[in-house]
């Protein structure tokens, strides 16, 4: 593929970079030094770009040079979110354009710090990722005057009315398998909490209209989601002989890393939003420039697919559904469940069955696995629906559960005989027209309006006592975000559950 570092950009250095907070090293020469100036910058930045017309965003790709050249197209990827979503992180991944080494640098040592302000580093997920044996670590040098990352920042401030978590990654392999490998690493944090954004710049130093054809070519090979196919298109512009072409596409392991993360759902669309080159800067040259594309990854509605990750906001008690499982399958899923936990958690090695699994077992049905240690939440994740067995889907949340849940540190092995698993297998969404369908203890219930959306399991209305429209004014203010009455105009689903837990059954431990 090439490597293609930048070393011709004159930041100037962090002091005693890797300690403290991460203060900016290119303020003042990719984008404005003071608030005030930054400020004005990114107000006519935004009014300039492209406006909204994206749902259910998942990723934006925005470019990362100087912003007289490419803040437009940047503004337009962030544009396409909602500024009023409250997101729990937001992951900025970037390819290093200073140093190489098979793998990726994560910004651990403090918070990031820009003209706008201070934006909280989420330290825990970056212990995570760094776990013994992971690909993860910290490299000063991949971060001190690295602007990939920090110029995406301000944006993010500047246009997200809610605080948020940073998760800083600078990828330095050059490696196609390493890439796919740091994508495993970050797929199971893909849910409607977090937001994720690749940070690249296309072709380098064509002339303005070899850019232009140069670059559609590369946004093609880019939205038909294949990380094969967009590696074969690049190497074929290696003998394409265009004038002056040094790179496709900088940040190529960053985006290949994208398509690693999002290939295995075909219900998630990658967009192009908008498309400039540092030519159609009134500073620009158009003999030699600099491409850059705006684009967004987008999910499905929550009904069609379980490919968004959804997090238990309630922990789970015990409900009641329309359909069941004989007591022996639920020993099972909760065996199943229990043995994949110790085996992922002991070994790094999934679970699997050495018994025949019984047909109610194969079927497709979302499902939520709860841990719980002497009483308290201590883990869960689940989905809607999926295209996974059910007894497949509850190793993966089993797995997710224990190790994924961004609210808890990963379980350790000594944990495990203090846990109770539950499980929570579901019905399909069902939207509704009236309020009045929901039945309180029978219903869980979905609601969405706009990018925003909470759920409540059917249990928690009998927990807590609610009537309907407390179970709704709960969820719509508490778990989505929306307010009391946001619930009126909003979407509403509801799915129905059958609860059981290890507690129910003698032995369903061993």
């Amino acid at each position: 593929m090439g490597t293609f570092f930048d070393f011709g950009h004159g930041a100037a250095a962090q002091d005693k970079p890797g300690k403290g907070d991460r203060k900016p090293s290119a303020a003042g020469h990719f984008y404005p030094g003071s608030q005030a100036e930054l400020s004005r910058t990114l107000a006519g930045l935004f009014s300039a770009a492209t406006p909204c017309k994206s749902r259910h965003v998942l990723a934006v790709v925005a470019p990362h040079a100087g912003f007289v050249y490419s803040g437009i197209v940047a503004a337009s990827s962030y544009n396409q979110l909602d500024p009023g979503k409250e997101y729990d992180n937001v992951f900025v991944i970037g390819s290093s354009h200073y140093v190489a080494f098979d793998g990726a640098s994560v910004y651990d040592r403090g918070d990031y710090v820009t003209p706008l302000g201070k934006v909280p580093v989420n330290k825990e997920i970056a212990a995570k990722l760094m776990a013994p044996g992971r690909l993860f670590s910290f490299h000063a040098e991949a971060d001190s005057n690295e602007h990939c990352i920090e110029v995406q920042v301000p944006f993010l401030q500047y246009h997200l009315k809610k605080g948020f978590r940073l998760v800083p990654i600078v990828i330095a392999t050059q490696s196609e398998a390493t890439c796919r490998s740091v994508a495993e690493a970050l797929k199971p944090f893909v849910n409607e909490r977090n937001l994720f954004v690749f940070s690249t710049d296309f072709s380098h130093y064509p002339s303005w209209a070899d850019a232009k054809v140069t670059d559609k070519a590369t946004c093609d090979a880019i939205v038909a989601g294949s990380p094969g196919k967009l590696v074969k298109f690049l190497d074929s512009y290696k003998t394409s002989r265009i004038p002056n072409l040094a790179t496709n596409l900088c940040g190529w392991t960053s985006i290949l890393t994208m398509l690693y993360m999002f290939r295995d759902d075909p219900a998630i669309k990658i967009t192009p939003v908008k498309y400039m080159n540092s030519g159609d800067s009134e500073n620009g040259d158009k003999q030699q420039v600099v491409g850059y594309w705006s684009l967004v990854v987008t999910g499905p509605e929550p009904q069609e697919t379980g490919s968004a990750v959804l997090h238990d906001p309630a922990g789970a008690g015990h409900g009641t559904g329309t359909f069941d499982f004989s007591p022996s399958d639920k020993i099972l899923m909760l065996k199943i469940a229990r043995k994949t936990i110790i085996k992922y958690v002991g070994e790094r090695r999934v679970y699997e069955p050495d018994f025949p699994i019984p047909d109610g077992l194969k079927i497709h049905a979302g499902v939520f696995v709860t841990l719980k240690k002497h009483g308290e939440l201590r883990g869960c994740i689940g989905r809607f629906t999926a295209d996974l067995p059910l007894y497949r889907l509850i190793s993966e949340m089993a797995i997710a559960s224990a190790t994924e849940d961004s609210r808890f540190d990963t379980v350790k092995l000594k944990e495990l005989g203090s846990l109770e698993i539950e499980i929570s297998v579901l019905s399909p969404l069902k939207k509704i027209q009236s309020p009045g369908e929901i039945v309180p203890g029978r219903h869980g219930i979905y609601i969405k309006k706009g990018n925003r959306s909470g759920t409540f399991l059917p249990q928690v209305a009998m927990e807590t006592g609610w009537n309907r429209e407390e179970f709704l004014g709960h969820c719509a203010r508490d778990k989505a975000g929306i307010g009391w009455d946001g619930w009126k105009d909003a979407e509403i689903y509801t799915y129905e559950a059958c609860v059981f837990s290890e507690d129910e059954f003698n032995g369903s431990k061993d």
